[in-house]
């Protein structure tokens, strides 16, 4: 598990592309047969990424974690990235087509990830934050989520959110996380752009084509940066840190949540014409 610790607005300004990219950026979280995992001081959240390609790979603790098994103080929700597979939880079988997702709450022993074909194997992103009680494991079909449906083609940011782990939908301490789609020829993820005073987020990019990437944008709304990112690469948004971006074709994110609450729309938004 790869440790990084936080960071705070008045890094940034000093930070060369490459620094930033160390910082914010996740690349690589997708190897065959394997368990990359990341841990962020920001909110203590975990990141991970599982890809079972030629049989079963189970989720295993970590020393940075201190725990018994994975979620003895944890929960977590999961989202299938890649081709149709499974995720076993303590003996229950859940099947996870691409871009559905499976909440876990604290306190599952044995989570197994497999491919139902190894030619097209699944892909799971997990994201992982401390809970302090627990909620029961709850699977959500990609269609099956809180629909929204944002913004216009006009200003180029027409897309569907699917919100499947909220307030209103499944039950948990922390996290917060949904799906959402950009509509051919949209390419803005996020406007306004925002912080979150109170978490941190971390989007996933996915469905990007391969020549394509997501000019992402960061730091504080005044004093903003940007990361060149690729398919299925993740991005840290501190709670300091705007977090926006546009692509160079449609795309989809996994955006997660977890801090001090869990109401959507609690953000500070900011229009681009006061951004720097």
């Amino acid at each position: 598990m790869e440790q990084r610790f936080a960071t705070s607005p008045e890094h940034v300004p000093g930070m060369s592309t490459s620094e930033l990219r160390d910082r914010y950026l996740v690349p690589g979280l997708f190897v065959d047969d394997d368990v990359q995992a990341l841990y962020t001081h920001h909110d203590r959240v975990v990141v991970a990424g599982v890809k079972p390609v030629t049989g079963p790979v189970a989720l295993p603790t970590f020393p940075e974690i201190v725990s018994k098994y994975f979620f003895e103080h944890r929960e977590a929700g999961i989202v299938n990235v890649g081709g149709p597979g499974t995720i076993t939880v303590d003996g229950t079988k859940y099947d996870a087509e691409h871009g559905a997702c499976l909440y876990v709450g604290r306190g599952a022993v044995d989570v197994v990830f497999e491919s139902a074909d190894e030619t097209g194997p699944a892909r799971f992103y997990v994201f992982s934050a401390p809970a302090h009680t627990n909620y029961p494991t709850t699977f959500v079909a990609p269609e099956e989520g809180t629909v929204r449906e944002l913004g216009d083609p006009e200003q180029s940011n027409r897309r569907t959110l699917n919100q499947y782990i909220h307030e209103q939908g499944v039950r948990s301490c922390q996290v917060v996380m949904g799906v959402t789609t950009l509509h051919t020829g949209s390419m803005w993820n996020t406007m306004p752009a925002h912080t979150h005073a109170r978490r941190t987020e971390v989007y996933l990019y996915f469905d990007l084509p391969a020549e394509a990437r997501v000019v992402h944008l960061l730091g504080e709304p005044g004093e903003t940066r940007h990361l060149v990112v690729g398919n299925e690469e993740a991005v840290i948004a501190p709670s300091w840190s705007v977090h926006s971006g546009v692509g160079t074709a449609s795309y989809s994110f996994v955006w997660a949540m977890a801090g001090e609450n869990q109401s959507f729309d609690d953000m500070d938004g900011f229009a681009i014409a006061d951004m720097r």
